[in-house]
């Protein structure tokens, strides 16, 4: 592919090459993909979506255009291809410790009610749209925080992705990941410095484990669980999928368990099965 250039005062720069727009048949193509391989639904109005997400790979693949991409995924011929596309189109923005508010409550009052209930048995906490980690690691930290052990407790994170779930395992992240949401305390204390980037200590990485998992399939390997946070991914599916997927939550859930859903989510008139309750100003959901 050539790449073309623009004169400056500087003289003539790169630019990176064009690779236009997607055309309405490959947009419907790539609704219709994605909701097959993954259950989101992707509205007419994501098509700047598409184009910001798949734009990488059209240029590393050297394909020319977007519509050339869609082509090459829709002949079935490149199955490694046509997983990074819905890889791309599947991974939400993450960040340690987002809603504030959730993670104290969690230290302040609903890991010590979970484990009274669990008696001696270990807590499990299920992370359930991981992405590259940071939500699970911040539960394990939480959990450090208010006086629990490594032993005490099993995490863990799920993610349709096997890219960042590669990278969730590592326990790496770049200054700009840790500057988003962790406090410079708790990163000097769960973190070293590797290079550039910053590295998850053993201590919190032995809490955690990582595994592909759709939503939409069989839970039997995460096991019953006393949390679930499914934040901030029902928004993505449609009505009969988040029906599927709460169903088989409640069915994880141990008696006592509890739910939590994104800040601006919520399951009134949604979903019989749970009840509301809240700890402070956050919002947590029980099975009745």
């Amino acid at each position: 592919m050539t790449m073309q250039t623009q004169t400056t005062s500087f003289g003539s720069l790169p630019t990176a090459p064009s690779i236009g727009e997607l055309s309405t048949r490959s947009y419907s193509f790539l609704q219709t993909f994605i909701y097959a391989e993954s259950g989101i639904v992707l509205d007419e109005d994501k098509q700047y979506l598409f184009e910001s997400r798949l734009r990488p790979l059209v240029l590393r693949e050297n394909l020319g255009s977007l519509d050339a991409l869609c082509d090459r995924v829709a002949s079935g011929r490149a199955p490694s291809l046509a997983r990074l596309v819905v890889e791309a189109m599947t991974t939400n923005e993450t960040l340690f410790f987002r809603d504030q508010t959730i993670f104290e409550s969690m230290k302040t009052t609903v890991f010590a009610e979970l484990a009274k209930a669990a008696g001696t048995r270990r807590l499990r906490i299920w992370s359930a749209a991981s992405s590259t980690g940071q939500e699970a690691y911040s539960v394990a930290m939480s959990l450090l925080e208010a006086g629990f052990t490594p032993g005490q407790v099993e995490i863990v994170g799920t993610d349709l992705s096997d890219q960042v779930l590669e990278r969730a395992r590592s326990g790496k992240y770049v200054q700009f990941e840790v500057s988003r949401g962790l406090p410079i305390s708790l990163l000097m204390k769960y973190f070293t410095k590797s290079g550039l980037d910053w590295q998850v200590k053993p201590e919190l990485r032995t809490m955690v484990r990582f595994e592909r998992l759709d939503l939409r399939g069989s839970y039997a390997g995460i096991g019953p669980c006393d949390l679930v946070l499914c934040r901030n991914v029902l928004i993505y599916f449609d009505a009969t999928t988040k029906q599927q997927i709460l169903a088989s939550i409640a069915r994880n859930l141990v008696p006592g368990g509890k739910l939590v859903l994104g800040c601006a989510e919520t399951l009134i008139g949604m979903d019989h099965r749970f009840e509301r309750k809240l700890y402070g100003q956050s919002t947590f959901y029980s099975v009745r």
